[in-house]
């Protein structure tokens, strides 16, 4: 039986373990990547374990989520986070050098490699053919350190695209429509991999923003073949040394199979609140938009906005309507200048935002009350555009630019003649805002600034926890609703006893003070819990707040791994029934002592008089790590 391309991957760096669905394997991670959000505390996070040099082939440090710079917090970590680059053997990416999932497209990923960031959106490097998967930090910090990247096997969903996209239609139709089908809990433990004559139709940008937005599926990771296609990208990147064809065999075999025929696509949106709520702009129709924003890892590459200034080009903005656009990396940016393409996209009333990410994670260009705003991002969570009650549609570049010209909802095959848009022969290629580690790193000092906090670390697992349900929840929480983020919260990642104040502030501003007075407590939740960002601070405060145990009836698979990181132990009902027969403040009381030798456990609701039942699926590495209070300190027990 031949091999699929995940197979092709994960077996040429499996580590330990079997490639059978579920089951835990271990893999080499060759390149990471973090940005400055998660990147602080993933570098003291490796500074705690004593590794003097990264042991990856490659490891960037991207500055891209904490731009705005409104006090010296943001600053200060991205001093800090320069000066631990150059000191531990990692490049750096300077402010303003651009998103890091776009530059990392466009000047580090390499076909075949395993890529591990602490971000959820690292998937993009599967455009490439890179097995690419999001992380929290303390993940990726093992990784730079040598260690293996966990996981368990996932099982494979061949998505097949026959045919051609239509005229303005896109790979962000692509991916709306499968988020359509699938729903963003429909890839959870598993990797999606692309195949079919569909896929040679498509460049290595419009995959990027496939398996970018892949994650929304909670999918490990999507990827596409490297081919012809990834060559001639590479070639024009000047980095043809770094291709190499993986293809899966003819013979190959997946867990299931989807098929979808490009040409058989509309223009879509995802409607508020949820990147799954997915329909065609026509059976939306026109409502009015007041704003719209393009930009994002997942579309801000050259291909997308030379296509939007050609919308623009001799046009003018609604004037009900405000556009703003920000292009993903200096690369992009520069080329749009040189090339006329920014003078149209100016002319035409477009404010011009740096390149970071900006409006995607509610850092700036928040809408008005109530606004219907039109983004080409990849969430439209409630509350994370800065507006709480903003409706959030999600759609491509062309949707988005034709919707800012006539100030209502637009389908951009209403503009007349498509704008074809070339690849380029040759990027233009400056690596000078990426700089090297030191070549003496015993002559680097590493900058803290007030706000950089010590690492909070949990105590070992007692035989017992105990305490109050603080809070009951429903589906779908995203780590948005339990860690915001926003311009006023992001600033305080690198100081946990500060962030801490904010988690789930979004739905109950009293829970920090309620979980402190308590000192032990638990959350309950429903389907799908975590899904969205890899913050590990939605666990890593959490934990500092005295939670002991989230309980739901199903997990994302990403916050998952991070509560078992920081020690907090996720277990799910066996029957889901259970979720209704407790409220809010009930005392809970577990014995844990029989973890590692029963995989179900007895909840007392000590208040209601009643009991149910919860299980947990960790392997014995991870109950280990549970007892040993996270994962750091089992790392430093194992050293030990």
């Amino acid at each position: 039986m031949g091999q699929n391309i995940v197979q092709k991957i994960i077996g040429s760096h499996i580590l330990s373990g079997n490639m059978v669905p579920n089951e835990e394997i271990s893999v080499k991670i060759d390149q990471t990547l973090t940005q400055d959000a998660t990147g602080t505390m993933a570098y003291l996070q490796f500074e705690a374990m004593g590794v003097p040099q990264v042991k990856t082939r490659l490891s960037v440090s991207y500055v891209d989520h904490n731009t705005l710079q409104t006090g010296f917090e943001n600053a200060d970590d991205h001093r800090f986070l320069q000066s631990v680059a150059a000191k531990h053997g990692i490049y750096f990416s300077r402010p303003g050098n651009g998103i890091c999932h776009q530059v990392h497209l466009e000047r580090f990923g390499v076909p075949g490699m395993t890529l591990l960031g602490s971000d959820s959106h690292t998937p993009t490097g599967g455009g490439l053919g890179m097995l690419a998967m999001g992380a929290g930090g303390l993940d990726v910090a093992v990784a730079m350190g040598g260690g293996p990247f966990y996981l368990n096997m996932p099982k494979v969903v061949n998505v097949r695209l026959t045919g051609r996209l239509k005229p303005w239609v896109s790979a962000k139709d692509v991916i709306l429509e499968l988020l359509r089908i699938m729903t963003v809990k429909g890839g959870v433990g598993k990797i999606i991999e692309y195949s079919g004559e569909g896929v040679t139709t498509l460049s290595v940008p419009e995959r990027a923003t496939i398996t970018n937005m892949g994650a929304e599926l909670g999918a490990t990771t999507s990827v596409f073949p490297s081919d012809e296609v990834t060559l001639a990208f590479l070639k024009a990147q000047d980095r043809a040394n770094d291709w190499s064809e993986i293809k899966a065999d003819d013979d190959a075999s997946y867990d299931e199979i989807i098929e979808i025929d490009l040409a058989e696509l509309e223009p879509m949106v995802a409607q508020p609140h949820s990147p799954d709520n997915a329909a065609k702009v026509t059976e939306i129709g026109r409502i009015p938009v007041c704003q719209v924003v393009i930009g994002s890892c997942t579309n801000s590459s050259y291909t997308d906005l030379m296509r939007v200034a050609g919308i623009l080009k001799g046009k003018k903005v609604h004037p009900s309507t405000s556009l703003s656009i920000a292009p993903g990396s200096r690369q992009v940016f520069e080329m749009l200048a040189r090339n006329g393409a920014m003078a149209d996209i100016i002319s035409a009333g477009a404010r011009i935002l740096e390149t970071a990410c900006g409006p995607c994670i509610g850092m700036g260009q928040s809408p008005s009350s109530g606004a219907v705003t039109v983004r080409t991002f990849n969430r439209n969570f409630e509350g994370r555009s800065g507006t709480a009650d903003a409706k959030v549609y999600l759609a491509s570049p062309e949707v988005a630019a034709a919707s800012a010209l006539t100030g209502v909802l637009t389908d951009p095959r209403e503009l007349g003649e498509y704008i074809d848009v070339q690849m380029p022969d040759k990027f233009l290629t400056d690596d000078s805002m990426i700089i090297p580690p030191a070549e003496d790193p015993s002559l680097v000092e590493v900058l803290r600034g007030p706000n950089i906090k010590s690492l909070p670390v949990n105590r070992q697992l007692p035989a017992k926890i105990s305490g109050p349900a603080l809070l009951k929840l429903g589906d779908n929480i995203t780590t948005d609703h339990i860690m915001p983020a926003g311009a006023k919260i992001l600033p305080l990642r690198s100081n946990i006893p500060a962030i801490s104040q904010y988690v789930f502030s979004g739905i109950d501003l009293s829970f920090p003070d309620r979980a402190r007075e308590a000192g032990e407590g638990f959350v309950i939740g429903g389907h799908n819990y975590g899904q969205g960002s890899s913050r590990e601070h939605a666990a890593l405060a959490p934990m500092y707040l005295g939670i002991k145990a989230v309980i739901t009836k199903s997990f994302a698979r990403i916050h998952k791994a991070n509560l078992v990181n920081f020690g907090i132990l996720p277990l799910t009902f066996v029957d889901e029934t259970d979720y209704d027969t407790f409220n809010e403040e009930n005392t809970l009381e577990i014995d844990v002592s029989s973890i590692d030798t029963m995989n179900e456990l007895v909840v007392k609701n000590v208040t209601g008089g009643n009991e149910f039942r919860v299980r947990h699926d960790l392997t014995p590495r991870q109950m280990e790590i549970i007892k040993a209070g996270g994962l750091l300190n089992y790392t430093k027990q194992q050293a030990g």
